[in-house]
């Protein structure tokens, strides 16, 4: 769900390639057929009548669920045979779940494909309000099954038809101290149309809408962004340049975004009782605030052995003391060049997660022959990349802004990876597929891990070893260092917002002094870059999800380290974790690996892996 910066090839490039041999795979790039997906699987067009159909159906569903079972849970849970009424129950509402799920993804697959065309901007804003006026005939049913004494739930679960949704019952009730009464949550839900998720439409649209003046030539934000990965230093540089332009240009905008999400969010976690501000975070990724807290704590006190000594090191291999910040991810001087065809990009992941499953790279092959891929750029679409799980009755679509990069073949491996777990957790059903965000980066990252040391193995050449070790180092640095730095970021604009608005001058402070403290001294960071935190989208979408990812990686080296050391089987069990999906708390899915979070030391055993790469760099200097 995030971009990857990090140096890849195949093989070691030829000493006598010329500029020819670099322009030719540059236009292969532009003549692969890329994949664009099929949203047919789920509805075949915006005017379909099935659509019509589904969204009548899911109003009619509604309403009568609501009659049915309103007002009737805790005497009906207290009867004989209660156990089998409540299963009926549940089922029913999950059926409904996975028909909002198949319009909800259609809509917003759609959307992200072209956010700027106003057919497709209506038909996903209607979408979206016919559901949120149906599911208010919905609201009533965790609520009141939250209300349900502790000791008659607990009874009715001894029957096998209701006790097969235990884990998603057990989820619900951790929800109950922070329910509001029913006519409350009826308003907070009808009002997040109008709310939050106008907020973030606007935030798409415009970010979507922004053009980026390089060079003469007019570009959306993707292929900038893409700039800051070019081998050309003045290019990566007028990139910067022209992202901070539209950036202040629009600044009021992001700020206003900004300040009015997280108003909105105070106010919700205060009418919830919410002590910390990213408590209702951590109660949806069903971890314990003491444990993000040590990662938080394990990673900032790490920066200067990460990232401070390892931008000292490329700063170094650019001869100079201080890399300017559009120079951060620049491809290192002595990398392989050129594009990466998709078709290559393919099978380097597809054999990397082939000799680790034959199982996963099967499933991951659907994504390819079955069109589950988005990956051309294109005006108006999404940037950045995604794995969609749609609903259990359908499948994952992959959305990527494919540009030849050695960071797209990553980008390709992690959301396959997230793809694959989602495939997976699917038998699960509607309600207890979705993985908590503690496991959700988790397969994606594994994916990533897979094709680097595949890759790595494969490669002969010490100078294109070191650019692949160098270029593990940076995505690990992207995951981790950069992502706990969001966190903190969002922590701090969260924490002072309660005070008053923020200015969007402010909002830059604070992204200097975290971004300073993470980066360390060996990155210039020049004027321009206080407005880089507008761009962001989970700082909109899902504020502070950003530190599932520190969490994904320093977990997945600490797995990845018992899968070099496994005896047999590791496959296997580790394929039984993504197909459990949401069904067990992470320490529950983490013991037949022998991994504790809650252990002081598995954070720094995580950390001291990325340590250690950067340890074989110096060496290799």
């Amino acid at each position: 769900m995030t971009s990857r910066s990090s140096a890849l090839r195949k093989s070691p490039p030829r000493k006598t390639g010329s500029k020819k041999a670099a322009a030719a795979k540059a236009s292969a790039i532009k003549a692969d057929k890329l994949p664009e997906w099929n949203l047919s699987d789920l509805y075949s067009a915006i005017d379909a009548p099935e659509v019509t159909r589904d969204l009548d159906r899911l109003d009619s569903e509604c309403v009568a669920f609501e009659n049915d079972y309103k007002g009737k849970l805790a005497a009906q849970a207290a009867a004989e045979g209660g156990g089998l009424w409540l299963s009926g129950a549940v089922k029913r509402y999950e059926a409904i779940d996975d028909l909002a799920g198949r319009l909800s993804s259609y809509a917003g697959l759609i959307h992200a494909g072209d956010s700027v065309d106003p057919v497709i901007s209506k038909f996903y804003g209607d979408v979206s309000e016919r559901l949120t006026n149906a599911s208010v005939h919905l609201l009533f049913f965790a609520l009141e099954l939250n209300r349900v004494d502790d000791a008659l739930i607990e009874a009715a679960m001894r029957t096998p038809e209701l006790a097969h949704y235990r884990p998603w019952i057990e989820d619900l009730r951790k929800d109950k101290p922070y329910q509001l009464e029913d006519r409350v949550e009826q308003l907070f839900h009808e009002k997040s149309q109008s709310g939050y998720a106008a907020w973030n439409r606007l935030f798409d649209q415009t970010i979507s809408a922004l053009r980026f003046k390089v060079s003469g030539k007019e570009l959306a934000i993707e292929p900038t962004l893409n700039l800051l990965q070019d081998r050309d230093g003045a290019k990566r540089k007028a990139a910067a340049e022209a992202l901070a332009k539209t950036f202040k240009a629009n600044e009021r905008t992001f700020a206003l975004v900004t300040n009015t999400l997280a108003k909105d969010k105070e106010i919700s976690d205060r009418w919830r009782g919410f002590k910390d501000v990213a408590d209702s975070r951590h109660l949806n990724n069903r971890v314990e605030r003491e444990v993000v807290d040590a990662l938080v704590e394990a990673v900032r006190a790490a920066y200067p052995t990460l990232s401070h000594r390892y931008y000292r090191l490329k700063a170094g291999w650019f001869k100079k003391k201080k890399l300017a910040h559009w120079d951060r991810n620049a491809p290192l001087p002595f990398a392989a060049t050129g594009a990466i065809p998709w078709g290559d990009a393919k099978n380097m992941v597809l054999s990397a997660y082939r000799g680790f499953s034959p199982d996963m790279a099967t499933i991951a092959e659907r994504f390819f022959t079955d069109r589950w891929i988005d990956a051309p750029v294109r005006p108006g679409k999404a940037p950045g990349a995604f794995s969609h799980p749609t609903t259990p009755s359908a499948h994952p679509y992959v959305l990527m802004n494919y540009q030849g990069k050695p960071r797209d073949v990553m980008t390709l491996a992690h959301e396959l990876g997230h793809g694959v777990h989602q495939v997976l957790a699917a038998k699960n059903g509607a309600l207890m597929a979705p993985t908590p965000l503690t496991l959700a980066e988790t397969a994606s990252v594994f994916g990533e891990m897979l094709t680097f040391r595949r890759l790595l193995a494969e490669t002969k050449s010490g100078k294109q070893r070191q650019a692949l070790l160098a270029g593990k180092v940076e995505d690990m640095i992207n995951t981790v260092v950069r992502q706990i730095a969001f966190y903190t970021f969002e922590r701090a604009v969260h924490t002072e917002r309660k005070n008053g608005e923020l200015t969007a001058s402010r909002i830059g402070e604070i992204w200097l002094s975290v971004q300073g403290e993470s980066l360390g001294p060996a990155i210039d960071i020049r004027p321009g870059y206080e407005n880089f935190w507008m761009y962001i989208p989970h700082f909109i979408h899902s504020p502070f999800y950003v530190y599932a990812y520190a969490f994904g990686d320093c977990l997945v080296n600490s797995l990845y380290g018992a899968y070099e050391h496994a005896q047999s089987g590791f496959a296997e069990r580790y394929l039984a974790m993504l197909a459990a999906g949401g069904t067990k708390h992470y320490s529950e899915l983490l013991k037949p690996f022998g991994l504790d979070a809650k252990d002081p030391r598995f954070w720094n055993g995580g950390l001291s892996v990325i340590s250690g790469m950067i340890d074989e760099l110096e060496a290799m200097d």
